[in-house]
């Protein structure tokens, strides 16, 4: 018997690599900043941010119910769930309780901007419902490198964000940008980066590496026309920075997007010497190979 499909989607759809197995309930269409130089995910015309009406969510997730569904994770996309009222989250997380109640946890993306009009009170009623997990792309902890790629956030704003959410027992999954200062502001990037990290200590962190697959113009405009991309052998030294200057208690760390050149995992702070070591010798590797360095990280 033909079934009707339980999610309607308006593609690309994006998530993290996490839940790859995560049923994803499209409660928005794009992002609702959308204005990030480096950010080619919802650049498409039919990506234009609106939240998806109530009454359709609503009817999906009890589709998803009635097809006998059966998941124990869900991902609330698109780009920005979390610029949704907390009423309408709410809304959903119950239905979510009702319709599939095999779910354990549930999870969003979420801009820094998106918690300062939401009270830690509603972000724990948030969380008793069911959500237990936020992704944060601060990208960077630099204030300067925030203002040239139009983050629209500075460090304040994001560790602000991710301590309301820890102070609601939300977990927090920060992800950082390497290279995104470009060789002007590596060193920069990476210790103040570092510092975003340890002042907020999230239950997971990872990193990718800047790419440029539609070009580089928008970056290069954001820097004044003066952004030099790393090669590898000066990512590899950035985030060796990077780790060298954090001071985490057990946050889950892990560099294993694709875009990484050297992947990375473990736990910071126990296995930081070892994430130090695994890096000297990928920096000592490229030394004595010249031509894998100074790859830049396009492709």
């Amino acid at each position: 018997m033909f079934l009707e499909p339980p999610v309607d989607y308006i593609q690309p759809v994006f998530r993290p690599p996490s839940e790859g197995r995560s049923l994803i309930l499209q409660v928005t269409n794009g992002c609702s900043w959308n204005n990030c130089t480096f950010c080619e995910m919802y650049t498409a015309p039919q990506k234009k941010f609106a939240p998806k009406a109530e009454d359709k969510v609503i009817e999906e997730i009890k589709r998803c119910g009635e097809q006998l569904i059966k998941t124990r994770r869900v991902f609330l996309g698109d780009g920005d769930a979390m610029a949704l009222s907390f009423r309408r989250l709410k809304t959903i997380l119950k239905a979510i309780k009702q319709h599939l109640p095999t779910v354990t946890r549930v999870s969003s993306y979420c801009l820094p901007r998106n918690l300062k009009y939401k009270t830690v009170e509603e972000l724990k009623e948030l969380r008793e419902l069911g959500l237990s997990l936020i992704y944060i792309g601060a990208e960077s902890g630099d204030n300067t490198v925030l203002e040239k790629i139009n983050k629209g956030e500075t460090f304040e704003t994001t560790r602000d964000a991710i301590l309301k959410a820890k102070e609601a027992h939300i977990k927090t999954s920060v992800m950082i940008i390497n290279g995104m200062g470009g060789h002007e502001y590596s060193q920069q990037h990476a210790i103040n980066s570092a510092k975003l990290v340890n002042a907020t200590q999230p239950d997971y962190l990872a990193t990718l590496v800047l790419f440029f697959s539609s070009g580089k113009e928008k970056v290069e405009a954001g820097f004044g026309g003066t952004f030099t991309p790393l090669n590898t052998a000066e990512l590899c030294e950035e985030i060796r920075t990077f780790i060298e200057h954090t001071d985490l208690d057990k946050s889950i760390f892990r560099s294993d997007h694709v875009s990484n050149h050297l992947v990375l995992k473990g736990v910071l702070g126990k296995d930081k010497q070892a994430m130090l070591d695994e890096i000297d010798d990928a920096i000592a590797h490229f030394k004595n190979h010249p031509d894998i360095a100074h790859n830049p990280s396009v492709f």
